[in-house]
């Protein structure tokens, strides 16, 4: 008898001195890399949106803890303290594993050559030995009649397991919908969302993404606006396509051609024209009466676009739909774009359509808003980026009594290119945000992607530089995110947690 007792409190005393080492320790380095830690925290699944409290609140845990297991008159709370944060720890693990869409670092330290999989049979065996010494310390306590009506641990061990997982769930559950939809400007990098599978060196820098169809992607060229290049997504066959004018002139001005399945579109908005034809012959078959002038266009379809003009008040940016068929149709929205400054510089941004969805987007530069409105131009709702930039920070100088306008000072760029397929949104930004790695902003320029339909952050990745050279433009289709880098075109192709988020059907 007297023996058990002995084996139980040497048994009391190892796991008591196990849990020492391991909180000391991990507490110790997590304070000794305490901003990597924050921004480790900042890309968990279920911590990103507690960072700045969590990266406080676990290691100060975690010395309290090894205090109370340190002092014999508070270890039975001591272990208890371990059982419910080691099953959190535990908890957390198994939700990266299999509910996270994606599984982040781990937090660091000796813990850190682990995989998630030894990690969890690691957290289990030391939930096993928290339990066995919460046992012994009761029986011992019964055995001298320290113990009077207190709770017996066959009922306060799987209560607090049970609240321990609980409380886990919930915070994994807020986590998302504060970073989905409430983000506080943390962002959620997942690295392996697009991989490298193609590139080319173009030669010429003054190629433009023109549209796609099944299985090719065409570029255009400022220098010679009448010729589109067209790719195959195995970049072995390029093939040149001349536009056959069928007659009609064009003035050297803007000019840019867009590409959306089997039709192109020719067009100047300073001058202004549309000319439409077929990729079949790229022959221009049609000439688009009396359109707007515009600074932006997209087409909805084959007669009708979405434009940006500087008809509004003080030629003030303004948003409009234009159709040709039946006569011609200009009908303005001036309530899309909201003045901030002075209409022009603070409201620029731009403009992209989705034929799935049948919605305009308007991402501005200067500000973190994006406006999405139907194909009629009438407002589905203002969406927000994830930065905190609400107001443009700009400085324009009014000259020449006021009839030209510049910028007095470089202003701060908050989205500087975006593309946009279906119902996601591709934006490069220029904000950092909290708890992120200086090294990706100095070599690399970070994508934010959303969920138009949903209204939703959904995750961000860098695309790295190439040289001196940065990125300069972005293109996305079903399968692929294309980029231009300098001269270079690269071809990413999207992984499964894009793909499941895009809508293609």
């Amino acid at each position: 008898m007297e023996l058990n007792k002995n084996i139980r409190t040497i048994t009391i005393q190892i796991i008591c001195l196990l849990y020492v080492m391991l909180f000391v320790y991990a507490a110790v380095s997590k304070l000794l890399d305490f901003e990597n830690f924050q921004v480790q925290l900042g890309q968990s699944p279920l911590l990103s949106s507690y960072a700045s409290y969590v990266s406080w609140m676990v290691p100060t845990l975690e010395l309290l803890i090894a205090f109370l297991l340190f002092v014999p008159k508070f270890r039975n709370y001591g272990l208890y303290a371990c059982l419910c944060l080691m099953t959190m720890f535990t908890a957390y693990i198994y939700i990266v594993l299999h509910y996270s869409s994606f599984v982040p670092c781990s937090c660091g330290g000796i813990l850190e050559k682990m995989s998630w999989n030894v990690h969890l049979v690691f957290n289990l065996f030391f939930v096993g030995i928290a339990v066995l010494g919460i046992v012994f310390s009761h029986r011992y306590k019964t055995e001298n009649n320290s113990l009077k009506n207190k709770l017996s641990p066959a009922k306060t061990i799987p209560f607090s397991i049970l609240l321990s997982i609980f409380f886990v769930i919930a915070l994994f559950l807020s986590s998302e919908e504060i970073m989905h939809h409430k983000n506080p400007f943390i962002r959620r990098y997942i690295k392996r969302s697009v991989h490298l599978v193609h590139s080319t060196d173009l030669k010429y820098n003054s190629y433009y993404f023109s549209g796609s169809s099944t299985g090719k992607l065409y570029l255009g060229n400022y220098t010679t606006p009448s010729q589109i290049l067209s790719i195959d997504t195995s970049f072995k066959f390029q093939q040149r396509n001349k536009i056959d004018l069928n007659g009609h002139r064009i003035a050297l001005g803007a000019i840019k051609t867009l590409v959306r399945e089997k039709h192109f579109y020719l067009m100047d908005g300073t001058v202004p024209y549309i000319y439409a034809g077929s990729t079949e012959n790229w022959k221009i078959t049609s000439h688009l009466k009396e359109p707007p002038r515009f600074t932006s266009a997209e087409p909805i379809d084959k007669s009708t676009f979405i434009f940006r003009n500087n008809s509004g008040v003080k030629s003030a940016n303004i948003l409009g739909t234009y159709s040709a068929e039946n006569g011609t149709k200009i009908k303005y929205a001036p309530d899309l774009l909201i003045q901030q400054i002075d209409g022009i510089f603070d409201t620029d941004g731009m403009l992209l359509y989705s034929n799935k969805m049948e919605r305009a987007v308007y991402v501005y530069f200067y500000r973190n808003e994006i406006i999405v409105a139907d194909k009629n131009g009438k407002l589905d709702y203002c969406g927000k980026t994830i930065d905190t930039i609400s107001k443009a920070k700009i400085k324009v100088a009014y000259l020449k009594n006021e009839t030209v306008r510049k910028m007095s000072a470089p202003p701060v760029m908050v989205n500087s290119q975006s593309t946009l397929h279906n119902n996601l949104l591709l934006v490069e930004s220029k904000i950092p945000g909290f708890y992120e790695d200086p090294a990706i902003w100095k070599h690399a320029s970070v994508i934010d992607v959303y969920n138009i339909r949903k209204n939703s952050y959904i995750l961000s990745f860098p695309i790295f530089e190439i040289g001196d050279d940065k990125l300069k433009s972005l293109f996305l289709t079903d399968r692929h995110l294309y980029v231009m880098i300098g001269t270079k075109l690269l071809m990413y192709e999207l992984r499964e947690n894009l793909k499941k988020e895009m809508e293609t059907d």
